[in-house]
């Protein structure tokens, strides 16, 4: 079957509004499905002071006998850039969210591309099949690019909700009954959820040489440079999230409105990025996202820098971003703002112990910074019962509208925080 779309609007569709989001903001008792325990809160949350610089607790390192304790400076998401103060919905999404998606476009992210002028999703005849291959077609003023959506729904019962994988690693293939700790497919079905998986190399293959040859083209003539502030790589990716989205609205089998986008690693900045820009979005997961993810850029000397980052991936980001090389403290916005921007929606961090290189510490801070908008929503409080660094390991906390875990390990999607995930019930209040 093919279906044609013109001209969709990538954000149509707004999450709930705030006091829909409150009403419901009481926790549910939540079920355990393996060893790692979901975590309701257990205290409120602390009052948050709204200056102009927001200072997030931090504990010492367990391994720091001289117990002295450290603060990052983040930028508080509900300073607007006069300097006053939002201290409500109507302001946050008619002032400062627009305020916020414009800097990390313009110093961040890039530009992202333009809505399509055409898109067309074939499924190859297997509409109302348990497993799909979806071809998404685009065309832009520069020509047309496709990529691959796999969709697989539970055989009985209606999908509870669905992971949409930004699968950076084009591990995900055909076989409903594959699985591994990365994309447990099996799994993920037998819980009761539909799992969607987006070919980010074929979206805009992750080389420096080469990554303009997925949808990118199809915007900018090839034989042209891309503008300094357009987005490349990562933006691309949670572009095409945008368009999965577009497909499974139209899907029979899948209820839009109870969708994750989920990435590892890039495809967890990715994840983030789409997120924030798409509020059809209700649940966004970043696991292990680090640099220019989930982690605070402040925190420039702790974990992959972004002179690191712009130097090893310079297809990843625009040329605008690599400015702030060694210079992070001047970056007019920072990640904790970017989780701010999914409120109301469920955002969740997943961090590993041992992943340096993603500075799990400023993971964390960045999850408590983001706090403020939600409070906006009656959804302020994040599950933890501290902001003490670290948190316990192996368990996961969940307020009314944040999660968060800390998984003992290194860098990696692995099974114990897919059980994290499923166990969740992300899509409750």
């Amino acid at each position: 079957m093919v279906i044609r779309q013109q001209q969709p609007a990538a954000g149509r569709g707004r999450r709930r509004s705030a006091v829909g989001r409150a009403c419901s903001a009481a926790l549910l008792a939540t079920a355990v499905l393996c060893t790692p325990s979901i975590h309701p809160a257990a205290v409120p949350p602390a009052a948050i002071e709204r200056t102009a610089g927001w200072t997030v607790p931090a504990a010492p390192s367990q391994d720091d006998d001289d117990s002295t304790s450290e603060s990052t400076q983040t930028p508080n998401p509900l300073v607007l850039d006069s300097g006053g103060q939002v201290e409500d919905v109507q302001s946050w999404e008619q002032q400062r969210r627009p305020e916020l998606l414009e800097a990390f476009q313009e110093h961040v992210y890039g530009q992202s591309l333009p809505t399509p002028e055409e898109v067309t999703f074939d499924d190859g005849g297997a509409s109302g099949e348990s497993a799909k291959t979806v071809t998404i077609s685009v065309t832009g003023p520069a020509g047309t690019a496709s990529f691959t959506l796999r969709l697989f729904v539970p055989e009985t019962g209606t999908p509870t909700g669905t992971f949409l994988l930004i699968d950076h690693r084009g591990s995900v293939g055909d076989d409903a009954d594959s699985s591994s700790g990365y994309a447990p497919t099996a799994k993920i079905l037998d819980a009761g959820y539909a799992f969607a998986a987006l070919n980010a190399e074929e979206v805009a293959p992750d080389d420096a040489g080469s990554y303009r040859d997925g949808v990118i083209n199809a915007f900018y003539p090839a034989g042209q440079d891309l503008p300094s502030d357009a987005g490349r790589t990562i933006s691309a990716w949670a572009w095409g999230a945008s368009r999965a989205m577009d497909y499974l609205e139209t899907d029979p089998d899948i209820d839009p409105s109870k969708v994750a986008v989920i990435g590892h690693s890039r495809g967890g900045k990715a994840a983030l990025w789409a997120g924030a820009q798409d509020t059809r979005f209700p649940v966004v997961i970043s696991n292990n996202s680090g640099s220019t993810g989930a982690k605070l850029a402040r925190r420039d000397d702790s974990g992959e820098s972004i002179a690191a980052i712009t130097e090893q991936f310079p297809h990843w980001f625009p040329d605008t971003y690599s400015r702030y090389a060694g210079n992070a403290g001047s970056l007019p916005v920072d990640q904790n703002q970017l989780l701010a921007l999914i409120a109301p929606g469920r955002v969740v961090v997943g961090s590993a112990t041992d992943d340096g290189n993603a500075d799990p510490q400023g993971e964390f801070l960045s999850y408590l910074g983001a706090a403020p908008a939600y409070e906006l929503y009656g959804l302020g409080d994040t599950g933890l019962t501290s902001d003490s660094w670290p948190p316990t390991e192996n368990e996961a906390f969940r307020g009314p509208g944040m999660s968060y875990h800390l998984r003992a390990g290194s860098h990696g999607l692995e099974e114990t925080d897919w059980d994290m995930y499923l166990a969740g019930e992300l899509f409750e209040r």
